[in-house]
This record gives structure tokens, C-alpha cells and sequence, in this order.
């Protein structure tokens, strides 16, 4: 029934003003429109909403995952705009804090100002 829908992904906001300036200018997301329910972002031909929302409780697990070609470029670009990578004590990470998974996956995970965790990825 579903199979064909395509995918909105949504997290939420309720400091709109540093949600909307964090996906746009630090995470490079293009701003599709600002309505009074929603930022919705571009990405990658998708859209992704940032719903406002009365209060965000933090998940200890991924939200949203941005799948990257260079994930050393990619997790050095965030730092460089301000971005502070999660670090785990489960998990062996380098430098960076990217961790490699048993599979050659590449996983690193950072916070948005609501404290929504998210994560870039590069598969092998």
C-alpha cells in the first residue's frame, strides 16, 4: 500500500529560530518554505519537515542519518561550522569520532540544537 509513497522524513523543533538556522546555514540544507506548522528542508530531492513543536524529548538513538560519500570530509566540515561530534564510551571512535561498525560502515553522530541525535554514515 505504502510501497510507492514517497518518504517525508520529520523531526522536531521547539527553539524554531536555531532549528531553522542550524539545518540551513550550518548543515548547507536548502529552505524550501517556512510555513506556521514546519521548516521544510531539500535534501537530496526529499523533503525533510522541522516541525515545531510544543517540546522535544532526546532520543538516545538516531533521528535522521545523512548518508555521505566522504564521511572524513564531511564530519570535518561540521566541526568546522561548530558541530560537536557525540563521543560513546561503547564504541571505539577515532579522532573524528567516527566509528567503524564490523560491517565497514562509518558512523558519526552529532546533535542539533534541540538535542535530536543525528548521524552521517558512509557504507562501504
Amino acid at each position: 500500500m505504502l510501497d510507492t509513497a514517497k518518504v517525508v522524513s520529520i523531526v522536531g523543533t521547539a527553539r524554531g529560530e536555531a532549528a531553522q538556522k542550524f539545518y540551513a546555514d550550518t548543515l548547507g540544507l536548502k529552505l524550501l518554505r517556512d510555513d506556521s506548522f514546519a521548516f521544510v528542508f531539500e535534501v537530496d530531492g526529499r523533503e525533510l519537515r522541522v516541525s515545531r513543536v510544543p517540546a522535544v524529548v532526546p532520543s538516545a538513538y538516531a533521528v535522521l542519518g545523512f548518508q555521505v560519500a566522504d564521511i572524513a570530509a564531511t564530519v570535518d566540515a561540521l566541526i568546522a561550522r561548530g558541530v560537536t561530534m557525540e563521543r560513546y564510551t561503547f564504541f571505539q571512535q577515532d579522532a573524528r569520532g567516527v566509528w567503524k561498525s564490523p560491517d565497514g560502515a562509518q558512523v558519526a553522530w552529532f546533535r542539533d540544537p534541540d538535542m535530536n541525535l543525528l548521524s552521517v554514515v558512509q557504507h562501504p
